[in-house]
């Protein structure tokens, strides 16, 4: 399998003995649910998807130990529009804006969700956005899932974008997070540094793995304790995606109402959705050079959620 549409970008494929005699378009087709098999017939067609570095025929089958690569075009520029959606903004000046992002928000424009997107109402909001991400992804640093609520920075300019990338790269941007998951963690704290990439099971997930795997470092600290779940504080030194979410549930913690890495016990408890906030969100101002950090409260129904565990 392969990551779902909001958060699809280039990857690679390794075919097993499994997938090998398979059309290239189905086995594409089966992984992907929102993509039809006549677009990925078009993807194949127009080079977005490569075998062993070579373009091929949507009825190629595939063979053992083949090389998959597929590079998911782009939406249209034509279907990014200003869209008048309201935002939560924490700071905004002429270099940079932080918004509080709310749980199922898609960050940019992907396939399956050409609108509606944090950058449609910022490029309503800000009018000029930096241009280095292309024309899908203006203004877009960094990324939070879509169904993880918090502060989301984003540049203006050029200038801008170049300093906050260049903060991330160097682990010098603080992101804080907040979780509640199942099980009860005996450390009062701890780092998970595992490395993570897809999972060679489900190419819809991530894992942590030695293969085609990518450097992943989370800090955590236990605020709550109740009988089934813990409330942490999460600290990304890197930020892979779906880190968190891997990371929990790699070492037997999944966060509570995560659809994809969570488990289906106490569901009726869970909040809509997976419980992280990133709470908490610092950087050096790229034109001051001066430090900010910003916090977002819980949203309510992740605060009810605590509340109600408080009184079991």
């Amino acid at each position: 399998m392969i990551p779902s549409t909001d958060d699809i970008e280039t990857f690679g494929i390794e075919i097993g003995s499994d997938e090998a005699g398979q059309r290239i378009d189905k086995l594409l087709a089966d992984a992907l649910e929102d993509v039809s098999r006549s677009q990925l017939q078009d993807w194949i067609r127009d080079g977005h998807v490569l075998v062993n570095g070579a373009a091929v025929k949507p009825n190629y089958k595939v063979a053992v130990s083949d090389e998959v690569v597929v590079r998911p075009p782009d939406p249209a520029p034509t279907e990014l529009v200003p869209e008048n959606i309201p935002l939560d903004v924490v700071y905004e000046d002429g270099d940079v804006i932080v918004v509080n992002k709310p749980r199922g928000m898609v960050v940019h424009p992907a396939v399956g969700h050409p609108s509606g997107t944090l950058v449609n109402a910022l490029m309503y909001h800000c009018k000029d956005l930096s241009g280095i991400n292309g024309e899908i992804r203006p203004g877009i640093v960094h990324r939070i899932d879509k169904d993880t609520s918090g502060l989301l920075m984003a540049a203006k300019n050029d200038v801008a974008h170049t300093s906050l990338a260049a903060q991330l790269k160097e682990h010098s941007v603080t992101r804080r997070y907040v979780a509640v998951v199942h099980g009860v963690l005996e450390h009062d704290q701890g780092t998970v540094d595992a490395p993570i990439g897809r999972d060679p099971q489900d190419r819809k997930l991530f894992t942590v793995t030695d293969k085609g795997a990518r450097h992943a470092v989370t800090h955590f600290v236990v605020t709550e304790r109740f009988p089934e779940f813990t409330v942490l504080e999460l600290l990304l030194e890197t930020g892979r995606t779906h880190q968190i979410r891997v990371h929990m549930k790699f070492i037997g913690h999944p966060l509570v109402g995560d659809p994809v890495y969570g488990r289906s016990k106490g569901r009726a408890m869970e909040v809509p959705g997976q419980a992280l906030h990133a709470a908490v969100l610092g950087f050096t101002h790229p034109r001051t050079g001066e430090r900010l950090t910003f916090e977002a409260p819980l949203p309510s129904e992740m605060q009810s959620f605590i509340e109600q565990l408080r009184l079991m």
